[in-house]
Protein backbone atom coordinates (compact mmCIF):
# COMPACT_ATOMS: atom_id res chain seq x y z
CA UNK A 1 0.00 0.00 0.00
CA UNK A 2 1.65 3.48 -0.74
CA UNK A 3 1.90 5.51 1.78
CA UNK A 4 3.68 9.01 2.43
CA UNK A 5 4.05 8.35 6.01
CA UNK A 6 5.99 5.97 7.49
CA UNK A 7 6.42 4.55 11.43
CA UNK A 8 9.96 4.17 12.65
CA UNK A 9 10.68 0.71 14.72
CA UNK A 10 12.18 2.24 18.16
CA UNK A 11 12.20 -1.72 19.86
CA UNK A 12 11.19 -5.06 19.42
CA UNK A 13 7.54 -4.21 19.79
CA UNK A 14 7.33 -0.22 19.54
CA UNK A 15 7.52 2.53 16.79
CA UNK A 16 7.16 6.08 16.76
CA UNK A 17 3.85 7.57 14.53
CA UNK A 18 4.39 11.02 15.74
CA UNK A 19 5.01 14.12 13.88
CA UNK A 20 8.09 16.99 12.60
CA UNK A 21 6.64 20.42 12.86
CA UNK A 22 9.23 22.23 11.12
CA UNK A 23 7.14 25.55 10.88
CA UNK A 24 6.70 26.41 14.67
CA UNK A 25 8.51 29.16 15.94
CA UNK A 26 6.95 29.99 19.04
CA UNK A 27 5.66 27.63 22.15
CA UNK A 28 3.40 29.75 24.15
CA UNK A 29 6.44 32.49 25.06
CA UNK A 30 9.46 31.20 24.25
CA UNK A 31 11.52 30.71 20.80
CA UNK A 32 11.26 27.48 19.21
CA UNK A 33 13.68 28.31 16.50
CA UNK A 34 14.60 24.62 15.02
CA UNK A 35 10.50 23.70 15.47
CA UNK A 36 9.51 20.61 17.44
CA UNK A 37 8.29 17.12 17.25
CA UNK A 38 5.00 15.59 18.30
CA UNK A 39 6.20 11.86 19.51
CA UNK A 40 3.39 9.30 19.24
CA UNK A 41 3.77 5.35 20.06
CA UNK A 42 2.49 2.59 19.03
CA UNK A 43 3.06 -0.16 20.90
CA UNK A 44 2.25 -3.64 19.15
CA UNK A 45 0.93 -7.18 20.50
CA UNK A 46 -2.50 -8.72 21.47
CA UNK A 47 -3.86 -5.70 21.90
CA UNK A 48 -1.88 -2.71 20.43
CA UNK A 49 -1.69 0.30 22.57
CA UNK A 50 -1.80 4.03 21.44
CA UNK A 51 0.87 5.64 23.86
CA UNK A 52 -0.09 9.94 23.38
CA UNK A 53 -1.57 11.36 19.98
CA UNK A 54 -0.37 14.52 18.55
CA UNK A 55 -1.43 18.34 18.01
CA UNK A 56 -4.69 18.43 15.88
CA UNK A 57 -3.23 19.29 12.51
CA UNK A 58 -1.29 16.26 12.13
CA UNK A 59 -3.34 13.85 12.91
CA UNK A 60 -3.74 12.42 9.41
CA UNK A 61 0.17 12.41 9.56
CA UNK A 62 -0.41 9.83 12.33
CA UNK A 63 -2.57 7.90 11.05
CA UNK A 64 -0.82 7.40 7.99
CA UNK A 65 2.24 6.64 10.03
CA UNK A 66 0.07 3.52 12.56
CA UNK A 67 -1.32 2.41 9.18
CA UNK A 68 2.00 1.66 7.45
CA UNK A 69 2.43 -0.50 10.38
CA UNK A 70 -1.42 -2.03 11.19
CA UNK A 71 -4.88 -1.21 10.36
CA UNK A 72 -5.42 1.90 13.18
CA UNK A 73 -8.75 0.04 14.19
CA UNK A 74 -6.71 -2.85 15.35
CA UNK A 75 -5.40 -0.43 18.27
CA UNK A 76 -7.66 -1.47 21.41
CA UNK A 77 -6.50 1.36 23.56
CA UNK A 78 -5.06 4.77 24.03
CA UNK A 79 -2.73 5.78 26.88
CA UNK A 80 -3.00 9.66 26.86
CA UNK A 81 -0.15 10.97 29.17
CA UNK A 82 -0.22 14.63 29.27
CA UNK A 83 -3.65 16.27 28.28
CA UNK A 84 -2.02 19.58 26.49
CA UNK A 85 -2.64 19.96 23.15
CA UNK A 86 0.39 19.55 21.34
CA UNK A 87 -0.60 15.82 22.37
CA UNK A 88 -3.71 15.25 23.19
CA UNK A 89 -5.40 18.05 19.85
CA UNK A 90 -5.62 14.78 17.78
CA UNK A 91 -7.37 12.88 20.76
CA UNK A 92 -10.78 13.16 19.70
CA UNK A 93 -10.70 12.24 16.00
CA UNK A 94 -8.55 9.63 16.84
CA UNK A 95 -11.44 8.12 19.38
CA UNK A 96 -13.45 8.47 16.59
CA UNK A 97 -11.38 6.99 13.75
CA UNK A 98 -10.57 3.56 16.04
CA UNK A 99 -12.93 3.27 18.52
CA UNK A 100 -10.67 1.83 21.52
CA UNK A 101 -11.88 -0.19 24.07
CA UNK A 102 -10.20 2.02 26.60
CA UNK A 103 -8.33 5.36 26.89
CA UNK A 104 -6.24 5.60 30.17
CA UNK A 105 -5.37 8.50 31.92
CA UNK A 106 -4.36 9.46 35.39
CA UNK A 107 -7.14 11.34 37.58
CA UNK A 108 -5.94 14.62 36.86
CA UNK A 109 -6.16 14.09 33.52
CA UNK A 110 -9.34 12.88 33.35
CA UNK A 111 -10.10 16.07 34.45
CA UNK A 112 -8.44 17.71 32.61
CA UNK A 113 -9.38 16.24 29.31
CA UNK A 114 -13.26 16.64 29.84
CA UNK A 115 -12.63 20.56 30.49
CA UNK A 116 -10.27 20.77 27.28
CA UNK A 117 -12.69 19.58 24.89
CA UNK A 118 -16.06 20.54 26.91
CA UNK A 119 -17.88 16.94 26.54
CA UNK A 120 -18.54 13.79 28.51
CA UNK A 121 -15.58 11.70 27.71
CA UNK A 122 -15.56 7.86 28.66
CA UNK A 123 -11.49 7.53 30.23
CA UNK A 124 -10.08 4.83 32.28
CA UNK A 125 -8.38 6.37 35.50
CA UNK A 126 -5.07 5.17 36.79
CA UNK A 127 -3.44 4.94 39.82
CA UNK A 128 0.12 6.05 40.30
CA UNK A 129 2.64 3.33 40.11
CA UNK A 130 -0.74 0.92 39.03
CA UNK A 131 1.09 -2.26 37.51
CA UNK A 132 -1.74 -3.40 34.80
CA UNK A 133 -1.76 -5.91 31.99
CA UNK A 134 -3.43 -4.85 28.57
CA UNK A 135 -3.23 -8.23 26.48
CA UNK A 136 0.48 -9.33 26.38
CA UNK A 137 1.43 -5.79 27.35
CA UNK A 138 2.92 -5.46 30.97
CA UNK A 139 2.62 -1.72 31.97
CA UNK A 140 3.31 0.90 34.80
CA UNK A 141 1.86 4.14 34.80
CA UNK A 142 3.50 6.80 37.51
CA UNK A 143 1.73 10.30 37.71
CA UNK A 144 4.81 13.42 37.36
CA UNK A 145 2.30 16.13 38.73
CA UNK A 146 3.89 19.57 37.54
CA UNK A 147 5.86 17.94 35.27
CA UNK A 148 4.82 20.10 33.94
CA UNK A 149 1.25 19.76 34.39
CA UNK A 150 -0.84 18.69 37.16
CA UNK A 151 -2.37 15.65 34.99
CA UNK A 152 1.00 14.75 34.13
CA UNK A 153 1.93 10.86 33.98
CA UNK A 154 4.41 8.69 32.74
CA UNK A 155 3.89 4.98 31.32
CA UNK A 156 6.69 2.08 31.34
CA UNK A 157 6.32 -0.68 28.72
CA UNK A 158 8.05 -3.49 30.70
CA UNK A 159 8.47 -6.22 27.95
CA UNK A 160 10.70 -3.33 25.95
CA UNK A 161 12.31 -1.44 28.60
CA UNK A 162 10.76 1.64 27.33
CA UNK A 163 9.29 4.56 29.40
CA UNK A 164 7.39 6.75 27.78
CA UNK A 165 7.99 10.50 29.72
CA UNK A 166 5.75 12.90 27.96
CA UNK A 167 7.78 16.44 28.04
CA UNK A 168 9.91 14.85 30.90
CA UNK A 169 13.38 14.51 29.40
CA UNK A 170 12.42 16.19 25.99
CA UNK A 171 13.11 19.04 23.59
CA UNK A 172 11.90 21.29 20.83
CA UNK A 173 13.83 20.09 18.48
CA UNK A 174 12.24 19.18 14.47
CA UNK A 175 14.71 16.02 13.64
CA UNK A 176 14.26 13.46 11.13
CA UNK A 177 16.77 11.30 13.23
CA UNK A 178 14.94 10.36 15.97
CA UNK A 179 17.82 8.65 17.81
CA UNK A 180 19.39 11.21 20.37
CA UNK A 181 22.76 9.48 19.10
CA UNK A 182 22.00 10.60 15.62
CA UNK A 183 22.08 14.13 16.88
CA UNK A 184 25.14 16.19 17.52
CA UNK A 185 25.50 16.40 21.40
CA UNK A 186 25.89 20.27 21.31
CA UNK A 187 22.59 20.66 19.83
CA UNK A 188 20.91 18.27 22.37
CA UNK A 189 22.15 19.67 25.10
CA UNK A 190 21.48 23.67 24.05
CA UNK A 191 18.01 22.20 22.78
CA UNK A 192 17.11 20.20 26.47
CA UNK A 193 18.92 23.19 28.47
CA UNK A 194 16.52 25.88 26.65
CA UNK A 195 13.41 23.73 27.18
CA UNK A 196 14.33 22.98 30.71
CA UNK A 197 14.81 27.00 31.17
CA UNK A 198 11.78 27.73 29.98
CA UNK A 199 9.41 25.30 30.37
CA UNK A 200 10.50 23.00 33.87
CA UNK A 201 12.31 25.69 35.86
CA UNK A 202 9.04 26.89 37.85
CA UNK A 203 8.81 23.05 38.66
CA UNK A 204 12.30 22.23 39.74
CA UNK A 205 11.57 21.10 43.38
CA UNK A 206 9.68 18.57 41.92
CA UNK A 207 12.33 17.41 39.08
CA UNK A 208 14.46 16.38 42.15
CA UNK A 209 12.37 14.97 44.05
CA UNK A 210 11.23 13.16 40.90
CA UNK A 211 14.47 12.34 39.80
CA UNK A 212 15.28 11.61 44.03
CA UNK A 213 13.01 8.17 44.37
CA UNK A 214 13.41 7.19 40.49
CA UNK A 215 15.48 4.76 41.99
CA UNK A 216 12.96 3.18 44.43
CA UNK A 217 10.57 2.55 41.53
CA UNK A 218 13.28 -0.20 39.82
CA UNK A 219 12.50 0.29 36.69
CA UNK A 220 15.08 -1.23 33.75
CA UNK A 221 15.05 1.82 31.41
CA UNK A 222 16.80 1.11 28.24
CA UNK A 223 14.83 3.37 25.54
CA UNK A 224 13.48 6.87 27.03
CA UNK A 225 10.80 8.02 24.32
CA UNK A 226 9.56 11.53 25.62
CA UNK A 227 7.00 13.29 23.68
CA UNK A 228 9.01 16.30 22.03
CA UNK A 229 12.50 15.88 20.46
CA UNK A 230 14.80 12.55 19.61
CA UNK A 231 14.34 9.38 21.63
CA UNK A 232 17.18 8.18 24.19
CA UNK A 233 18.26 4.91 22.88
CA UNK A 234 21.09 4.40 24.37
CA UNK A 235 22.04 3.67 28.55
CA UNK A 236 24.65 6.29 28.87
CA UNK A 237 22.66 9.00 26.71
CA UNK A 238 19.36 8.21 29.30
CA UNK A 239 21.89 9.23 32.12
CA UNK A 240 22.91 12.33 30.69
CA UNK A 241 19.57 13.68 30.06
CA UNK A 242 18.74 12.79 34.00
CA UNK A 243 21.99 13.82 35.16
CA UNK A 244 21.52 17.27 33.12
CA UNK A 245 18.30 17.92 35.04
CA UNK A 246 19.05 16.89 38.41
CA UNK A 247 22.22 19.69 37.84
CA UNK A 248 19.39 22.41 36.43
CA UNK A 249 17.00 21.89 38.63
CA UNK A 250 19.41 22.92 41.82
CA UNK A 251 20.34 26.27 40.32
CA UNK A 252 23.78 26.40 41.71
CA UNK A 253 25.11 29.66 40.95
CA UNK A 254 28.11 30.54 38.75
CA UNK A 255 30.20 33.39 37.67
CA UNK A 256 28.53 33.76 34.88
CA UNK A 257 26.81 37.18 34.90
CA UNK A 258 23.80 37.95 32.43
CA UNK A 259 23.14 41.36 31.56
CA UNK A 260 20.03 42.01 29.75
CA UNK A 261 19.45 45.39 28.38
CA UNK A 262 17.68 47.61 25.75
CA UNK A 263 18.70 51.02 24.66
CA UNK A 264 17.47 54.17 23.20
CA UNK A 265 20.25 56.05 22.32
CA UNK A 266 23.16 54.09 23.02
CA UNK A 267 23.57 55.35 26.52
CA UNK A 268 22.17 52.57 28.32
CA UNK A 269 24.33 50.09 25.97
CA UNK A 270 27.64 52.08 26.48
CA UNK A 271 26.96 51.06 30.43
CA UNK A 272 26.26 47.59 29.61
CA UNK A 273 29.88 47.47 27.81
CA UNK A 274 31.43 48.69 30.65
CA UNK A 275 30.36 46.59 33.49
CA UNK A 276 31.08 43.62 30.74
CA UNK A 277 34.16 45.12 30.62
CA UNK A 278 34.59 45.27 35.05
CA UNK A 279 33.59 41.55 34.85
CA UNK A 280 36.13 40.09 32.42
CA UNK A 281 39.26 41.78 33.95
CA UNK A 282 38.01 39.67 37.23
CA UNK A 283 38.16 36.66 35.08
CA UNK A 284 34.40 36.07 35.52
CA UNK A 285 32.01 35.56 32.40
CA UNK A 286 29.67 38.39 30.85
CA UNK A 287 27.07 37.39 29.10
CA UNK A 288 25.92 40.61 27.20
CA UNK A 289 22.31 40.28 25.96
CA UNK A 290 21.21 43.43 24.22
CA UNK A 291 17.04 42.97 23.80
CA UNK A 292 17.34 44.41 19.75
CA UNK A 293 18.84 40.67 19.09
CA UNK A 294 18.15 37.97 22.18
CA UNK A 295 14.56 36.71 22.65
CA UNK A 296 13.57 36.47 26.21
CA UNK A 297 14.07 32.59 25.82
CA UNK A 298 17.40 33.38 25.45
CA UNK A 299 18.01 35.11 29.06
CA UNK A 300 15.65 32.43 30.53
CA UNK A 301 18.82 30.13 28.98
CA UNK A 302 21.60 32.26 30.01
CA UNK A 303 19.95 32.51 33.48
CA UNK A 304 19.69 28.71 33.80
CA UNK A 305 23.75 28.05 34.50
CA UNK A 306 24.06 31.91 35.87
CA UNK A 307 24.59 33.39 39.29
CA UNK A 308 23.81 37.14 38.46
CA UNK A 309 21.26 38.83 36.73
CA UNK A 310 21.72 42.81 35.99
CA UNK A 311 19.24 44.49 34.04
CA UNK A 312 19.66 48.03 31.98
CA UNK A 313 16.77 50.27 31.17
CA UNK A 314 15.96 53.80 29.86
CA UNK A 315 13.12 55.52 31.59
CA UNK A 316 10.27 55.71 28.87
CA UNK A 317 6.73 57.45 29.26
CA UNK A 318 8.08 57.05 33.33
CA UNK A 319 8.12 53.15 33.19
CA UNK A 320 10.67 50.52 31.84
CA UNK A 321 11.90 50.26 28.49
CA UNK A 322 9.28 47.71 27.11
CA UNK A 323 10.92 45.24 25.68
CA UNK A 324 12.72 44.67 29.13
CA UNK A 325 9.31 44.78 31.18
CA UNK A 326 8.14 41.88 29.17
CA UNK A 327 11.42 39.68 29.92
CA UNK A 328 10.98 40.67 33.48
CA UNK A 329 7.57 39.54 33.55
CA UNK A 330 8.34 36.43 31.86
CA UNK A 331 11.08 35.81 34.21
CA UNK A 332 8.78 36.31 37.02
CA UNK A 333 6.91 33.35 35.94
CA UNK A 334 9.86 30.90 35.56
CA UNK A 335 10.89 31.76 39.40
CA UNK A 336 14.46 31.33 39.14
CA UNK A 337 16.80 30.79 42.10
CA UNK A 338 20.12 31.58 43.68
CA UNK A 339 20.62 34.59 41.74
CA UNK A 340 22.07 38.38 42.85
CA UNK A 341 21.38 40.86 41.03
CA UNK A 342 20.97 45.26 40.25
CA UNK A 343 19.73 48.10 38.02
CA UNK A 344 21.30 50.32 35.57
CA UNK A 345 20.21 52.76 33.08
CA UNK A 346 20.22 55.83 31.32
CA UNK A 347 17.39 58.90 31.36
CA UNK A 348 16.50 62.36 30.09
CA UNK A 349 13.80 63.58 32.52
CA UNK A 350 12.77 61.75 35.47
CA UNK A 351 14.50 58.33 35.98
CA UNK A 352 11.97 55.68 37.08
CA UNK A 353 13.27 52.95 35.50
CA UNK A 354 15.87 52.01 38.24
CA UNK A 355 13.42 51.88 40.97
CA UNK A 356 10.71 50.18 38.94
CA UNK A 357 13.45 47.78 37.84
CA UNK A 358 14.66 47.54 41.17
CA UNK A 359 11.24 46.47 42.34
CA UNK A 360 10.64 44.03 39.92
CA UNK A 361 14.55 42.40 40.65
CA UNK A 362 12.73 41.67 44.14
CA UNK A 363 9.62 40.39 42.66
CA UNK A 364 11.66 38.04 40.70
CA UNK A 365 13.31 36.67 44.29
CA UNK A 366 17.13 38.05 42.49
CA UNK A 367 19.00 39.86 46.07
CA UNK A 368 19.86 43.07 45.23
CA UNK A 369 23.87 43.88 45.35
CA UNK A 370 25.90 46.91 45.14
CA UNK A 371 24.24 50.19 44.12
CA UNK A 372 22.01 50.73 40.90
CA UNK A 373 23.38 53.56 38.51
CA UNK A 374 22.04 55.92 36.47
CA UNK A 375 22.96 58.60 33.73
CA UNK A 376 21.14 61.53 32.61
CA UNK A 377 20.89 61.35 29.04
CA UNK A 378 24.83 60.09 28.18
CA UNK A 379 26.63 58.16 30.69
CA UNK A 380 30.25 60.77 31.28
CA UNK A 381 33.14 58.73 32.34
CA UNK A 382 32.52 58.98 35.92
CA UNK A 383 29.67 56.87 35.29
CA UNK A 384 31.60 54.62 33.10
CA UNK A 385 33.82 53.83 35.84
CA UNK A 386 31.01 53.24 38.30
CA UNK A 387 29.58 50.34 36.16
CA UNK A 388 32.93 48.66 35.36
CA UNK A 389 32.85 48.73 39.08
CA UNK A 390 29.87 47.23 39.41
CA UNK A 391 31.02 44.29 37.17
CA UNK A 392 33.95 43.87 39.05
CA UNK A 393 32.04 44.06 42.85
CA UNK A 394 29.55 41.30 41.82
CA UNK A 395 32.37 38.82 39.90
CA UNK A 396 33.74 39.24 42.93
CA UNK A 397 31.04 37.97 45.25
CA UNK A 398 29.98 35.25 42.88
CA UNK A 399 34.06 34.27 43.02
CA UNK A 400 34.11 34.49 46.67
Amino acid sequence: MNNPFAAIKISERVYWVGAIDNEIRDFHGYSTSRGTTYNAYLILGEKPILVDTVKAPFFPEMLARIASVIEPEKISYIISNHAELDHSGALLPTIEAIKPEKVFVSKMGAAALKEHFNRHLDLTEIKSGESFTLGDANLVCLETRMLHWPDSMFTYFANDNILFSQDGFGMHLATYKIFAEENERTTLQHEAMKYFANILLPYSSFVTKLLDVFPSFGLDVKILAPDHGPIWHQVQDINWIMGLWQKWAKQEPTDKIVICYDTMWDSTAKMARAIADGIMTEKAEPKVMPLSSCHRSDIAVELLEAGALLVGSPTINNQIFPTVADVLCYLKGLKPQNLIGQAFGSYGWSGESIQLLQEELKSIKIELFDNPIKAKYVPNNDCLVLCKNLGQNIARKLKS
